[in-house]
């Protein structure tokens, strides 16, 4: 269990660092590992991420510009905190495939921008949630120049601008 705000911005910036090691925390506290390699723009790799259970904020921006990325980590979780995944992977350039997004629980931004400006990505992932919170999928694939192909939005009950600007 971590502390809110922990490892927010630790790594930001350090562009020389390629390979991350274990982020072994099953718990998050709120904006945990926020920006935590935003701007690492040599990293190949991520960890595994073995939160089981989020906090708003916690994975913001934690890999936003990380322009070598090619692939991103397995996000497993079916329930979504406010704002937690965010603007995860905005900015990669190289990331050609998103990983599976199983949630069915959204909050608030949960995935707002969390792809934006990707401008390898060719495909969006499938979306299974039917209630959408307000802004969850809000800029997610904005600037995503090469997409060709998008996934059916099963989505039955909508809220307030939770499609807005997503392509």
């Amino acid at each position: 269990t971590l502390s809110g705000s922990c490892y927010n911005g630790m790594f930001q910036g350090c562009t020389s660092l390629t390979t991350i090691s274990e982020l072994p925390a099953t718990t998050l506290a709120g904006d945990c590992y926020r920006s935590m390699f935003s701007g690492c723009t040599s990293l190949t790799t991520t960890p595994e991420l073995k939160a089981t259970k989020l906090a708003s904020g916690c994975y913001s921006f934690m890999f936003q510009g990380c322009t070598s990325l090619t692939t991103a980590p397995e996000l497993q979780l079916e329930t979504l905190a406010e704002c937690c995944y965010s603007y995860m992977f905005s900015g990669c350039t190289s990331l050609t495939t998103t990983p599976e997004l199983p949630a069915t629980t959204l909050s608030n931004s949960c995935y707002s921008g969390m792809f934006s400006d990707c401008i390898s990505l060719t495909t969006t992932p499938e979306l299974p949630a039917e209630t959408l919170a307000e802004y969850c999928y809000q800029y997610m694939f904005s600037g995503c120049t090469s997409l060709t192909n998008t996934t059916e939005l099963p989505a039955t009950t909508l809220s307030n601008s939770c499609y807005s600007g997503m392509f």
